[in-house]
């Protein structure tokens, strides 16, 4: 028997997204959750038993199924099995994660790091470690949604600044009391817009208002920067950046999150943050992946070249033929399409035709700012992106997105 208020608000919430998904999967436009075969090489994939071009990976460098990194992750199973069976701080952690901090902490040009069992929970517990009640924490206004929970979760004041505006920005660090604790957050590359934060404005703000400065670089490491170590190498301004937070799950073809800094701050984090100490560590496979990753870009410079090249040639392509691929700059490449249903449907032609792409619409992005969210890599070949516009262009004349 059904006990509950058939009526309540959690109810409602329940059969308003139940009905959304009902509807989509009714009229072939629900395309989330696919689950992949296959892995064939980093461009493409096997779904449904069909080969596709992947456009919506984070692989940037296509180091998925890198030989290097696959032999590392099995000789680390070989040695230690497949799980720690504890946390960091008691009987989990292995040389292996001392192992992987040190080479973050070296790639990032910094002093030492931190790793965690993912990137949402990295900045969720940074923010709420490094912050609390009474403090004042400033959020780009479209930061991930780890960064905002973080935020909401440290009780600090919550000031959000629009997004990269830094005349904005400065106004509230300005009105905020100069003897609280401050800290500024943003992402270095945005997420659903692929546009790159304006680094030594920020840089110089937190200096002249005494504010903590912490950038999450998930989609910046291997993407910026001549090597690929991301905003500080893209901008030369190494050191500049207080928290440099970053994944291991998109170029780093692993899963966890790290923090690197200055050697104090990531004593106190290892001490004080509830996800280091309450969450088992690490699989030994997945930190000895990634760190031969971080290896692998230093010793393929190649990879982030032809990522610039592809991101170029997927941008500009897309522009001439019409799309707006609003401001970015980086291998995120939105291709606005207005209306939630014509992101849906935008997807269902791309994806009818072989070619893997997803739609980002509301709440995740504004209304009206609903978008096919794709992404190139170092692994496609000229011509496959070639024919993933093509594609993509055709379904976009039949849509009424571009002329």
């Amino acid at each position: 028997m059904d006990f509950h208020n058939t009526n309540d608000a959690v109810t409602r919430r329940i059969k308003a997204m139940t009905d959304r998904i009902h509807y989509l999967k009714t009229n072939d436009l629900y395309f989330y959750n696919q689950p992949v075969e296959e892995m064939m090489g980093g461009a493409k994939v096997r779904v449904r038993g069909r080969e596709m071009g992947m456009y919506a990976s984070y692989s940037y460098l296509g180091l998925v199924g890198h030989p290097r990194i696959n032999e590392a992750a099995k000789k680390a199973v070989d040695k230690f099995g497949t799980g720690t069976n504890g946390v960091r701080t008691l009987a989990g952690t292995l040389t292996i994660h001392n192992e992987l901090e040190e080479t973050i902490a070296n790639f990032k040009h910094e002093e030492a790091a931190i790793t965690y069992t993912s990137g949402y929970a990295t900045n969720l517990t940074v923010i709420s470690t490094m912050m609390g009640r009474g403090d004042y924490v400033f959020s780009d206004k479209i930061n991930h949604a780890s960064i905002v929970d973080g935020c909401l979760m440290s009780g600090a004041e919550f000031r959000r600044f629009r997004h990269k505006d830094m005349e904005h920005l400065e106004g509230l660090l300005k009105n905020a009391p100069a003897d609280v604790a401050k800290m500024v957050v943003a992402d270095s590359v945005f997420s659903m817009d692929g546009d790159i934060i304006d680094l030594p404005k920020m840089v110089e703000l937190c200096k002249k208002y005494n504010a903590w400065l912490m950038i999450d670089e998930a989609h910046s490491v291997g993407v910026l920067g001549e090597k690929g170590t991301g905003i500080e190498e893209y901008y030369n301004m190494y050191g500049a950046i207080d928290i440099k937070m970053g994944t291991l799950s998109k170029t780093i073809p692993s899963v966890g999150g790290y923090v690197a800094a200055k050697e104090d701050i990531i004593t106190y984090l290892r001490h004080a943050s509830r996800a280091y100490i309450f969450s088992a560590a690490l699989p030994p496979a997945q930190a000895a992946a990634a760190n031969e990753a971080f290896k692998v870009i230093l010793d393929e410079p190649w990879r982030i070249e032809r990522l610039n090249e592809n991101t170029k040639q997927f941008i500009g392509g897309l522009k001439s033929m019409g799309f707006d691929t609003m401001l970015t700059e980086t291998a995120i490449v939105p291709v606005l399409c207005g209306q939630d249903n014509v992101a849906f449907e935008m997807t269902r032609e791309a994806q009818h035709r072989d070619v893997f792409v997803l739609p980002v619409v509301s709440p995740a992005v504004q209304e009206g700012l609903a978008r096919l969210r794709a992404t190139v890599t170092a692994a496609h070949e000229p011509s496959e992106i070639e024919r993933a516009m093509d594609i993509i262009g055709e379904a976009g004349k039949k849509l009424g997105v571009i002329k």
